[in-house]
């Protein structure tokens, strides 16, 4: 009888930790849960348009092309460039990626991450026309492995960088965080004010169109590329380019201004 009555209050004790230890991931995931639905609630009351689910390829293409090319890929709740080591030619099924609207004035906010030595760019007011990429018009904020890759190097004063005007204006303070780590960074472009802000931090700001802008494109590669790279748009397409490394992007949303 003794020994019955000990092994019934021993696991009495010990059922509530037990219930517990059964009980709190479930509370924990349906919080998370709750904070998701919230914060998504929240992007829509402060007029942010998600521009990618985490899911699917809805909204996006090819550059120049009707479907999204098989170089890239969802991956984990984000859109995953696949490597080829073909650098700037990007990979046979790859190539860059826009989003299938022109926007004028607006805030994009975005998290990159990016491989080992790797490189990628983020393009806006991009245009198709006659040019065969999209660098050839569109201002690019760099995506760059700063420790690894070459084009760190490159360029004057930092200005090839994670967080720059790719080949213009150097990104200040220079914080991106280190490979495997993802950034945020938001650009807002409102009636040709430019500014980057990287990590929480203004990086980089300008303003097209100006005498000020003009020299300074002019005194860079670009014309050597296209004569007219100083006339950005007034609005034109979002692009995630396919340098070939593998590069990651999510949690991509737009706020039209």
């Amino acid at each position: 009888m003794t020994t019955r009555i000990l092994i019934v209050i021993f696991s009495l004790a010990v059922l509530p930790f037990m219930t517990g230890c059964d009980t709190k991931p479930k509370k924990d995931v349906e919080t998370e849960t709750k904070s998701a639905k919230e914060e998504t609630k929240t992007d829509k009351d402060d007029g942010w348009i998600s521009l990618f689910d985490g899911k699917t390829t809805d909204g996006w293409r090819g550059f120049k092309m009707d479907h999204f090319p098989s170089g890239w890929q969802v991956d984990d709740g984000s859109l995953h460039c696949i490597g080829s080591g073909r650098g700037e030619a990007g990979s046979k099924e790859g190539g860059d990626i826009i989003y299938d609207k022109e926007f004028q004035n607006f805030t994009l906010s975005l998290e990159w991450k990016i491989s080992e030595g790797g490189n990628s760019g983020i393009f806006y007011l991009g245009q198709e026309g006659d040019f065969e990429t999209i660098w050839r018009t569109a201002p690019e904020m760099q995506v760059l492995d700063n420790d690894k890759h070459p084009d760190a190097k490159l360029g004057k004063d930092g200005n090839r960088q994670a967080g720059s005007l790719y080949d213009l204006i150097p990104a200040k303070p220079q914080n991106a965080k280190p490979v495997g780590e993802w950034n945020k960074i938001e650009i807002t472009v409102y009636k040709g004010t430019v500014v980057h802000m990287m990590n929480g931090e203004k990086v980089v700001e300008y303003h097209l169109w100006t005498p000020e802008w003009n020299e300074l494109v002019a005194g860079s590669k670009f014309p050597g590329l296209n004569p007219t790279w100083a006339d950005v748009a007034s609005k034109g397409y979002i692009g995630l380019q396919d340098h070939g490394d593998d590069v990651w992007y999510r949690n991509i949303k737009i706020k039209e201004l």
